[in-house]
């Protein structure tokens, strides 16, 4: 039976939803449509023309002053507003006598913009519902017992204790205790997770049944959950390639539009047509025409895509982002911290050269390593203080990216790194270590090790075996995105060739491209892009951020990932599942088939319209429930992605495939 805590456990973001009346929008709405009710039923009742002329001019005021006064600003800055045309055509109709119809034209559009900011609302719902996971306060332990803190004023290295049932403050590591955290609003994991000491834990992530003391590592401001939040919000204000191609050619189409009503309007009562009717046609036509649902076709979409991804752990940075993600059809994946936990141990140590014993080169190798932020060095590091070697303090710390690390201890130069980097032939150092290093090297390989080489002052002394677990959803990852993208995926790594091929073949790739330096990982992504291909790179460490650079799509990998990594990724996955990579692929490819269907029907809905005006006689209303009932369709249809079903289907079609 479950307990209280665990029944709680919701598998995504405890969103709140804003209330239809606390927007403006739908506050001004609201008037304007008891207004407009209350001037129709004064109307058919008989009532003095004053009586109802006034209110429905109160409905003009009520839901026409916003869009107007923005339209009357975007026109100071030489740009035309279709909001301002709609007020206008209401204010034309108004002016020969059809105020009725006018007052029906400013009601629905005040609804549509209403319907509008509240889909806006709850998309920003999403991302404001992250920020709300954390708590407010925290309960700190100090010498002298505990202290109820706020959670933002917690600073790294701050013990904290959090009790059964709580959430947890801050980005921590368990030191003392045990218990289930629920990470399902940070990872997206179904099911609760044991913690005990040396786990990482999230801030806003749901403490079990157990009580656990954890020591802070990250401020509130850099928390995964803030990031996720910033992210997402940023990635709000962007603009999708296909929404900046529409709103230039809407500055064009308006001017059009306002030009061609001029003509409807003149060439009939140049006709003949009476004023009223040649003026009433204009203003449908005017309506009718404007591009509103065409707009509005792009955008919801995508920002509703980011945020159901951002809820299910996958950080797109921008629009545009998620639209280039949809058109990806090559997928290249490091090793490393990618394909691979990126939490490798030392299996083997040996010494190549008799002045300097296994514990020796292991203890050199940890104090080389310790300000690295490789995965493979922390395996050093852990290995030597698993050992209880005391490092030796360390000088002038340099790192290669791709090649290794080095550093001064004492009066001698350190160095760690790959095979290709530290054993480049013979003519280095002494040549019987060299022969032996490289013989050390090859029988290590060939059993599937990472072999990493120990210099000291660049002669050999030893090399490290050191090994990585696969991800156990790495097969099936790979197996998902060969189906979303129609193409296999290919393996880029730094890593020697025997290691590299090993692994590829175990999660069926057949592709695989090894002991590459970081450029030419980026020459291996060119060469993709050049036969055509949009490539999208995963990966975790330095040595991958110019090839995530050079990608068109960069997607990073964030538990393990480095900060400029990170911060060079087009994408980040947050809970490292690399299941998300195909699923996010898929759901972007949906949103832009959303767009596509938008566009589909608002162009129908506004060819039919002006058709129908041109030829026939589209009473003013039919033109005005069409034109903004075009509007909301493509917004609902588009914000059908924030649903948590739409990711859930973007996953299972491509189980189904």
């Amino acid at each position: 039976m479950a307990t209280p805590v665990q029944a709680s456990i919701q598998p995504e973001v405890a969103v709140r939803r804003t209330r239809l009346f606390e927007l403006a929008e739908m506050r001004w709405a609201a008037v304007a449509l008891a207004l407009f009710l209350l001037g129709l039923a004064a109307q058919l009742a008989g009532a003095p023309s004053w009586l109802w002329w006034g209110l429905y001019l109160a409905c003009y005021a009520a839901g026409g002053w916003e869009p107007g006064w923005a339209g009357l600003q975007a026109l100071r800055e030489k740009t035309l507003d279709v909001d301002l045309l709609m007020v206008v055509a209401a204010l034309g109709a108004a002016a020969i006598g059809q105020v009725t119809d006018g007052a029906l034209l400013i009601v629905i559009f005040a609804t549509s913009g209403a319907l509008e900011a509240l889909a806006t609302a709850r998309t920003e719902d999403s991302v404001r519902g992250l920020l709300d996971l954390a708590p407010e306060t925290a309960t700190r332990l100090t010498v002298t017992g505990e202290e109820t803190v706020r959670a933002a004023d917690l600073n790294i290295g701050d013990v904290v204790l959090v009790r059964p049932g709580e959430r947890i403050a801050a980005d921590a590591t368990v030191i003392d205790g045990g218990s289930e955290v629920d990470q399902a609003t940070i990872t997206g994991e179904p099911l609760p997770v044991d913690k005990t000491a040396g786990d990482e834990v999230f801030a806003g992530t749901l403490n079990g049944t157990g009580a656990l003391r954890i020591r802070v590592d990250r401020r509130a401001e850099d928390s995964v959950v803030a990031r996720i939040a910033l992210l997402v919000e940023q990635a709000g204000h962007t603009k999708a390639r296909t929404q900046l191609f529409i709103e230039k050619v809407e500055q064009r189409y308006s001017l059009a539009m306002v030009a061609v009503t001029l003509a409807v309007f003149a060439i009939p009562l140049a006709l003949g047509d009476p004023l009223q009717r040649a003026l009433l046609r204009a203003m449908t036509f005017m309506i009718v025409a404007s591009p509103c649902a065409v707009v509005l076709a792009t955008m919801p979409p995508l920002l509703a895509a980011i945020a159901n991804a951002g809820r299910h752990g996958v950080l797109v940075k921008s629009a545009v982002v998620m639209e280039r993600l949809g058109v990806t059809t090559r997928v290249a994946f490091d090793k490393t911290g990618t394909l691979t936990r990126g939490a490798p141990h030392v299996d083997e140590i040996r010494s190549v050269d008799p002045e300097f014993s296994e514990p020796e080169v292991l203890r050199l190798a940890a104090a080389a390593e310790l300000d690295s932020e490789h995965p493979l060095a922390a395996a050093i590091v852990r290995a030597a203080r698993a050992a209880g070697q005391q490092l030796p303090a360390v000088e002038g710390f340099a790192a290669d990216p791709g090649r290794g690390v080095s550093a001064r201890i004492g009066q001698r130069r350190i160095a760690v790194g790959s095979p290709a980097a530290l054993l480049p032939g013979s003519g280095q150092g002494a040549p019987d270590a060299d022969r032996a290093a490289r013989t050390a090297v090859d029988g290590l390989q060939e059993k599937g090790f990472t072999a990493v080489v120990v210099t000291c002052d660049a002669r050999p002394i030893g090399v490290l075996a050191i090994t990585d677990q696969l991800r156990p959803e790495a097969a099936t990852a790979i197996d998902l995105t060969t189906r979303v993208t129609g193409a296999a995926p290919i393996l880029l790594t730094g890593d020697n060739s025997r290691a590299a091929h090993r692994l590829a073949a175990r999660v069926g790739l057949t592709d695989a491209r090894a002991e590459l330096l970081p450029h030419q990982k980026v020459d291996a992504v060119r060469a993709l892009q050049s036969t055509g291909d949009r490539v999208a790179v995963v990966g975790d460490g330095i040595n991958d951020a110019p090839a995530l650079a050079a990608a068109d799509t960069g997607i990073a990998m964030g538990g393990a990932g480095s900060d400029l990594t990170l911060q060079t990724a087009d994408a980040v996955v947050v809970r490292d599942d690399l299941t998300a990579i195909p699923a996010v692929i898929a759901l972007s490819r949906r949103a832009r088939r959303v767009v596509v269907a938008n566009l589909a029907i608002a162009a129908t809905f506004i060819a039919v319209l002006v058709i129908w005006d041109l030829v026939g006689t589209l009473p003013l209303p039919l033109g005005v429930a069409g034109h903004e009932g075009s509007t909301v369709i493509v917004g609902l249809n588009g914000l059908r992605l924030l649903r948590r079903a739409a990711w859930q289907r973007s996953a299972s079609c491509l189980c189904s495939t």
